[in-house]
Order: structure tokens, then sequence, then C-alpha cells
């Protein structure tokens, strides 16, 4: 067989790989960028972003891309699946027009600042029949990977507590993310969704029977104030057969580190927890507990921040079209939405 014979197929190949567009190639959206392009299951068509700067940075891990100056010059481009990485109030919106336009959708959380954001684009996505996914990251560390195992397994007995806390020392830079129009709320909304999504997920998505929510700001009960976000949230999610699951997220706390990040489950006949190490945001431990004895599950070094995203790349790539489980994206939001008093 000549060497141009054996060349077509390989090109129809690398011609075949779903084309993305990038909306949004900030810090997030250019690690998101990079993990899809390094798993090699789809390409860079097409990149927009308000800062020049971003752009240009972006162009580096995709030379051949082009840049844009819109979603609708994106999809005017002939992508097959847009990854967005903006503001969250954009998302549904963006969403839903890539949806409509029969384009698959990634997108950064929250997919909508309410339940019925949240339902909108999910309903525009089955219409659709195209691949929805929202970058809920920490359901492909390791550690959370192995601990919905052993849950699932069964082997703890019947799971009566969650334990669920994400406190990040900083809090976001970007103004936005502190005017409750373009967030949709604070530290639940940014880091809540996390915790909420972790415990529904590693349950396998019970009902759920009651929710409530305190919210701070700056040290102050929120007490419903329509200008300002809540930096510091405690809850509480009475899940249907009994469990009992308690969060706390907040920015800026006083912590002593960089974060403090843990995800505990409590059954009868044991438990299993996830903490981060040291004050990192990306190194975790997972741990299984019998009594006052302990059994490691996974450990340091694990690079998956951008596992979600290359998994959406593949499903696509792989003809995927409508999943079910965007159902669960509602469920997610829906408590959110308790947790506010909405």
């Amino acid at each position: 067989m000549s060497d141009a014979m054996t060349a077509a197929p390989a090109a129809a190949a690398q011609r075949s790989r779903p084309r993305l567009g990038f909306l949004g190639v900030g810090w997030i959206g250019r690690h998101r960028m990079q993990a899809i392009l390094e798993e090699g299951h789809a390409e860079a068509a097409a990149i927009a972003d308000a800062s020049p700067e971003m752009v240009a940075e972006a162009l580096k891990l995709a030379p051949g891309a082009q840049a844009v100056d819109s979603l609708d010059a994106m999809l005017e481009a002939g992508v097959d699946g847009v990854v967005i990485a903006t503001p969250s109030a954009l998302h549904a919106e963006q969403s839903i027009r890539a949806l409509q336009h029969g384009v698959a959708v990634f997108c950064q959380k929250p997919l909508g600042r309410t339940a019925d954001e949240a339902r909108a684009v999910v309903d525009a996505a089955r219409r659709a029949d195209r691949l929805l996914a929202v970058d809920l990251s920490y359901r492909f560390t390791d550690g959370m990977r192995r601990i919905r195992e052993v849950v699932q397994s069964g082997e703890l007995g019947r799971i009566y507590a969650v334990d669920l806390v994400f406190h990040n020392a900083y809090g976001p830079d970007k103004p936005w993310f502190y005017d409750p129009a373009l967030s949709g709320g604070g530290c639940v909304m940014d880091l809540g969704v996390h915790l909420v999504d972790l415990a529904l997920w590693t349950l396998d998505f019970p009902g759920v029977a009651n929710v409530q929510g305190t919210l701070f700001a700056g040290g102050e009960p929120l007490g419903g104030r329509p200008d300002k976000v809540e930096d510091y949230a405690l809850a509480t999610v009475a899940l249907e057969g009994g469990t009992a699951v308690q969060l706390a997220c907040s920015w800026r706390l006083q912590a002593g580190q960089d974060a403090v990040i843990s995800a505990a489950f409590y059954g009868t006949e044991g438990g299993v927890a996830l903490r981060n190490v040291n004050g990192s945001f990306y190194d975790f431990t997972a741990e299984r507990f019998r009594g006052t004895a302990r059994e490691i599950l996974a450990t340091p070094p694990d690079a998956w921040g951008g596992r979600a995203a290359a998994d959406w790349a593949a499903r696509l790539a792989s003809g995927a079209r409508f999943d079910p489980a965007a159902e669960r994206l509602v469920e997610v939001s829906a408590v959110l939405d308790r947790i506010y008093g909405r």
C-alpha cells in the first residue's frame, strides 16, 4: 500500500474529531482547553474572549484556531461543541443559544443562577439531542471516585451522616462575583455547588426532604439584602431515607491556610473522607475508617482538574448525544435555591 493511501485514512480520522469553540479563556477556560487538547479527542476551532490578552494566550495552545468576537461568530464557524467559561449570569443564555444551534455544551458551574435557569438549559439540550455537561470537577478526583465506590458497595452500611466543608481564604478577584444579579449568589453558588453535588452524586441522588441555610456577609447575617452576596454559609440538608447532610463554605475565612476542603460520609459500619493536604486546593487524600483504624484509599499527586472537560470531549467524539444524567444538574440547583430561601 502506498504512503498516500495510508495517509488518507489518518487524515480522515483527524478531520472527524469534533471542532470546539472556547468561549471565555481566562485561567479556568485555558486550563480546560489544554486538558481537552492534550487528550486529543477534539480540536480547537474558535476562541472568543473580551480580553485580547487572554485570546493571545489561548492561541499559544491552539495556533490553528480562529479568533472570533462573539458566540454567534463561533457558531457560524461550524463548531460541534462549545466550552463556556464566562461570568455566571451568561451561562444559561449562552448554553441555550449553542444548543439551539445544534452544538454540544460543556459549561463552567453554575449552569444557571437558579434551578429555573438550569432547567431551561437541560430542556434545550434534550430538545436538541446534544451532549450537555458541567464542570463539577471534584467528582473526577481519584479520592472521590474511590469514596463513591466504597459507599455504593454497601460495605459502610447505612450512610446516616455527611459532613462537607469548602473554605477559600481568598475569595474571587473579579467584581461580578460580588454582584447578586450577575453571580446568583456568593460562596454557596461558587463553592457550595461542589459540596451539594458531591453529596448527592456519592449517594446516587436520593430525594431531598428539607433544606435550611444560614448566610453571612462580613460577619453579619445576610438577611435577604439584595445588594450583597454571602461570604460564609452553613446549611443542613435532610435526605429522604434519613441521611443528614451538613455543609459549610466561605470566602476569605481566617482559616490559617489557603483552603480547607473535606467531604466525609459516615455509615453504621464505617466511614470515608476526602481531605485536602496542607491547605492545598489541588492535593487530596482519601481514607476509609473502621473504628479508630484508617486505610488510605488515594493520595497525591493526581492531575484531576481538567478531567471533567476531557471526559465530555471524549464522549462527544464517540458520538454521544443528550445524556439524561443532565437532569441531576437541576436537582443540585434546586438545593442551592432552597439554601438561599428561594
